[in-house]
C-alpha cells in the first residue's frame, strides 16, 4: 500500500505458535518431502482454478490510541461466465477513508498471488528452501520449512518466510511472512507480515481460508498501525457443491446402509 505514507509495511505480526523443534534429521529426507509437497501443490493449484469462492477484504489504519481511522473493503466473488472464462465480480466496496495508506498494483498482486502462497514444482527453482523441523499447526502435525526467493525480478512478487506442511497429505496448510519483490528506488513501499491459514476442501485440498496481519508500518513519515483481514469463503466447483473440512477429515462407515422408516407419514 501507499499514500501521505506509501506502500504498506508490516512489521512482526504475532502469532500463536508452539515452538520449531529441529526433529531427528536422519529420520527425514527434507528433499523428497519438498518434491512430494510440490507436486500436490501444482496439483491444488490447478484444482483451484476451477473453483468459485468469495474473497472479502478488510483493512483498518489505527490512529495513536489504537482507534480506526480509515477503512477500506472490498468484497469480491471469484466465479465463472457463461462461456466459461475465471473472472472476478466485485459485490461490495465502500469507498475507502484510509488516511495515510493507499493500496499500490504490488499489494494487489500480493493479495492474490503472495498470500495466499502456492509453492508449486515449477516455483521451487525461484527459492532457497531449508528445512527447520517438525511443528503442529492446529494440532496437525508438519514440515516446516524457511522459504526466501533466490532472485528478484522486476515485476514480480515473492514470499518470503515460513510454511507449515502437513506430513501425512503433504500439502502446505499454514504460511507466516511476507511479500517481497524489487522497487524503484526511492520508493517507501513496505508489505506486511501475514499469516494464512488453510482448511480442507472436498476431503481432498487445503485452500486458503483465512489471512490476518496486525502491525506497525514504518514508513519515512512515521509510523503507522494497521489491521488486515482477508477471508476466502464458500468454496464450490465449477458446476459443482464442494464443503470445507475442518480439522480431522471424519471416516464415515461406507458399509452402513440408510435404513427406512419403519413408520412411513400415511398418504
Amino acid at each position: 500500500m501507499r499514500g501521505t505514507m506509501r506502500l504498506l509495511t508490516w512489521g512482526a505480526l504475532a502469532a500463536v505458535c508452539l515452538p520449531v523443534w529441529a526433529g531427528d534429521v536422519k529420520d527425514v529426507n527434507p528433499e523428497e518431502i519438498i518434491q512430494k509437497f510440490a507436486a500436490k501443490e501444482a496439483e491444488f493449484a490447478k484444482a483451484r482454478e476451477n473453483y468459485t469462492y468469495r474473497q472479502t477484504v478488510k483493512i483498518q489504519e489505527l490512529d495513536e490510541s489504537g482507534s480506526t481511522r480509515g477503512r477500506y473493503e472490498v468484497v469480491a466473488d471469484i466465479i465463472f461466465s457463461p462461456d466459461g472464462k475465471r473472472t472476478e465480480k466485485v459485490v461490495r466496496a465502500p469507498v475507502p477513508t484510509l488516511v495515510n495508506l493507499t493500496l499500490t498494483p504490488e499489494d494487489l498482486q500480493d493479495l492474490r498471488n503472495v498470500q495466499p502462497f502456492v509453492l508449486t514444482t515449477s516455483e521451487i527453482p525461484k527459492y532457497y528452501i531449508r528445512y527447520l523441523g517438525k511443528q503442529k499447526a492446529d494440532e496437525i502435525p508438519c514440515y516446516v520449512f524457511a522459504v526466501k526467493p533466490k532472485k528478484l525480478e522486476p515485476a514480480q512478487r515473492y514470499f518470503e518466510g515460513e510454511i507449515w506442511v502437513d506430513d501425512r497429505d503433504l500439502q502446505i496448510v499454514k504460511t507466516y511472512g511476507k511479500g517481497v519483490g524489487r522497487l524503484k528506488k526511492g520508493e517507501d513501499n513496505q508489505f506486511p507480515k501475514f499469516e494464512t491459514y488453510r482448511e480442507q476442501v472436498d476431503n481432498k485440498y487445503w485452500f486458503p481460508v483465512f489471512t490476518q496481519a496486525n502491525d506497525t508500518l514504518h514508513f519515512q513519515s512515521g509510523p503507522q498501525p494497521i489491521k488486515m483481514i482477508v477471508k476466502y469463503e464458500d468454496y464450490k466447483q465449477f458446476k459443482a457443491e464442494s464443503n470445507i473440512q475442518f480439522g480431522e477429515q471424519v471416516n464415515e462407515n461406507k458399509d452402513q446402509k440408510e435404513k427406512p422408516n419403519p413408520n412411513p407419514p400415511k398418504q
